[in-house]
């Protein structure tokens, strides 16, 4: 629970003001096109929210175990779509809400892959991308096994600003940039130290002890600002809030 309190602190999830993240508020008006949703862990929020959502992703399994993670949790309506967005099986202008979380690092072509977002997105939606930092993928090269950066998984690391670049040149407004996740950055090269260790608890004593420290760092009197430099220094991962002009 830790990394989700984390990941709170940071600006996600943020129930008072309706944000999944800082800048990307989300209501029972949008329809929300989660692209590469996985199981569906981040939907979730903004089918609490009322929202309508498009649930996206290659791998059929995982789409219907988002499917029914999101059922009975008050969205407006579900729907899945099995597709690697080239295209995606969407109109023009049909969401006012994009999320492509840690996705961009997986495909052959990002500049169609965001086009493709673009095209589907109203005007005046918002989108919310995020791509591994640069750094923490440094760090990932060296810890991490070969498959981490083989196909179906990361086949290309973003600098820094390439990101950015990318999303003015498809003709979208960044309105806000930020980056996240010291604590998920260091967690995982931890990970890959921890032999045997599975994605589910229960977790090795390093893991463990790892997230009580980051806990204990957190209830002190300075540990947010602590938390906010090491976000800004290492972070594991870096965000866009865009608008579809």
């Amino acid at each position: 629970m830790i990394g989700l309190k984390d990941m709170v602190l940071s600006g996600w999830m943020n129930k008072e003001d309706g944000e999944l993240m800082t800048g990307f508020p989300v209501d029972g008006n949008d329809t929300v096109l989660d692209i590469g949703c996985g199981e569906g862990g981040y939907a979730l929020f903004s089918a609490r929210r009322g929202a309508s959502i498009i649930l996206a992703d290659m791998d059929a399994p995982k789409l219907e175990t988002a499917r029914q993670r999101l059922e009975n949790q008050g969205a407006r309506s579900v729907q899945t779509l099995v597709t690697d967005a080239a295209p995606i099986p969407l109109p023009e202008n049909s969401v006012s809400r994009v999320v492509a979380m840690e996705v961009l690092e997986h495909v052959d072509d990002p500049q169609q892959f965001i086009a493709e977002l673009k095209r589907v997105a109203m005007p005046g939606a918002l989108l919310l991308l995020t791509v591994p930092d640069e750094l923490n993928e440094g760090i990932q090269k060296k810890v991490a096994p070969p498959v981490y950066f083989e196909r179906p998984n990361h086949i290309r690391i973003f600098k820094r600003g390439e990101l950015a670049d990318l999303v003015t040149e498809a003709g979208l407004v960044i309105e806000c940039e930020t980056q996240y996740g010291f604590y998920h950055a260091l967690w995982w090269s931890f990970f890959w130290a921890c032999e045997n260790q599975s994605l589910s608890p229960p977790w090795h004593p390093l893991l463990e002890q790892w997230a009580a420290t980051w806990a204990t760092l957190l209830e002190l009197p300075d540990g947010l600002r602590t938390k906010q430099a090491l976000d800004e220094t290492l972070p594991k991962s870096q965000v866009i809030v865009a608008r579809k002009p």
